[in-house]
């Protein structure tokens, strides 16, 4: 690590492996700073979920619901735009959009949702739908994933999530997800975005089933695309939490392991600029713990979390920019707020982004009273 040489699959199950997690924390940290110093990112965001109605039977997930089941439901594009605005507060710069396989949502709701957003909050960043979510568009459009891609773009779309890549190894989403897009699909359709100018994000869903090996083998996938594209501009590390889905039995994992894969992934995947610490799934706690573990990046202040406390996160569903900067500091970090392509967010004396030649983030006469 010192040298800068790149770490072999064999290096990242050893560093998995290892019993001194404050050593390889200490290399990841070693790394963390070489690139961004004492720095530590974070944004302003608000995430909306239109709908939890989803065809695909996932035993990790404890949100989504088929038609008819309790619980289930799915907005409008207005209640959609109505909800945004609720939860606008604090200067959010970036929506973070996902939602569930809905089985007879036409085409055009999901192209109509990202114009409508984009009208009613001018110059906020849509970083909008998954690659699951993709592939089902394009199935249900009947056209070409790099059709759909194009069409998105066109409607609004900034940047895509990374969710729903969990472990890529068959073994693994044969039991947690059966029935969602394979590993290789998912790395597919990140390839199709990268190519047509659309940044992501990928995550890897730790603490279930998956072995060693499958984690630094996900790992492994991720730099190679990356090499190829350089089309990520994050990694998310998501520990799993189990208490409310199929898999309930199993334990969740550890304080131990989630610096444990943070620090690995840091060591690991050379070529992403920003290894991320998600506080909601690890805790306030443990978060800026993780900012000395390689993560440089706590998300973002969130705002209405839903998915994850669905499986049974007992952690705050948002917190404010000043606590997020409250918790960077605790760490002995310098907080910079960012927006999604890691610039820096300017604010005014009022706490109201300040950017030249840019529209306002929502447009006035429509703001939240």
């Amino acid at each position: 690590m010192v040298a800068a040489e790149r770490l072999s699959f064999e290096d990242g199950v050893a560093l998995l492996a290892s019993p001194d997690v404050r050593g390889v924390g200490a290399l990841a940290n070693h790394v963390r700073e070489r690139r961004h110093g004492n720095v530590a990112y974070y944004n302003v965001n608000r995430y909306l979920n239109p709908t939890n109605l989803c065809w695909v039977d996932c035993g990790l997930c404890a949100w989504a619901r088929k038609p008819g089941v309790d619980g289930g439901y799915t907005m409008s594009i207005k209640e959609a735009v109505r909800e945004a605005a609720t939860g606008w507060h604090d200067g959010i710069t970036e929506l973070h959009i996902v939602g569930g396989l809905h089985p007879s949502l036409p085409y055009s709701y999901y192209l109509d949702l990202l114009t409508a957003l984009k009208d009613r909050f001018p110059g906020i960043h849509l970083k909008a739908w998954t690659m699951v979510e993709i592939d089902w568009f394009a199935r249900v459009a009947k056209k070409s994933v790099e059709h759909v891609i194009d069409d998105l773009k066109s409607a609004g779309l900034d940047s895509c999530p990374g969710g729903g890549a969990e472990i890529f190894a068959r073994r693994v989403r044969d039991i947690i997800c059966t029935d969602k897009i394979s590993g290789e699909r998912f790395l597919e359709i990140s390839r199709l975005c990268h190519e047509r100018g659309l940044k992501t994000n990928v995550t890897m869903l730790y603490g279930h089933v998956e072995t060693l090996e499958e984690r630094v083998d996900h790992l492994v996938r991720i730099r190679e695309l990356q090499d190829e594209t350089h089309g990520f501009l994050g990694f998310i590390p998501l520990a799993f939490h189990p208490e409310e889905t199929q898999l309930r039995h199993l334990p969740p994992a550890t304080a131990y392991t989630d610096l444990r894969v943070i620090a690995v992934a840091r060591l690991m995947l050379d070529n992403v600029d920003h290894i991320k610490a998600y506080w909601i799934q690890i805790g306030e706690k443990l978060a800026p713990v993780a900012l000395r573990f390689g993560a440089d990046d706590l998300v973002g202040t969130v705002t209405e979390e839903i998915i994850t406390h669905a499986a049974g996160a007992k952690t705050e569903a948002g917190l404010s920019r000043l606590e997020m900067e409250r918790m960077i500091r605790g760490a002995g970090r310098e907080p910079f707020e960012r927006d999604a392509y890691y610039e820096r967010v300017v604010r005014d004396g009022g706490g109201n982004v300040a950017r030249a030649n840019r529209h306002d983030f929502v447009r006035p006469e429509l703001a939240v009273r």
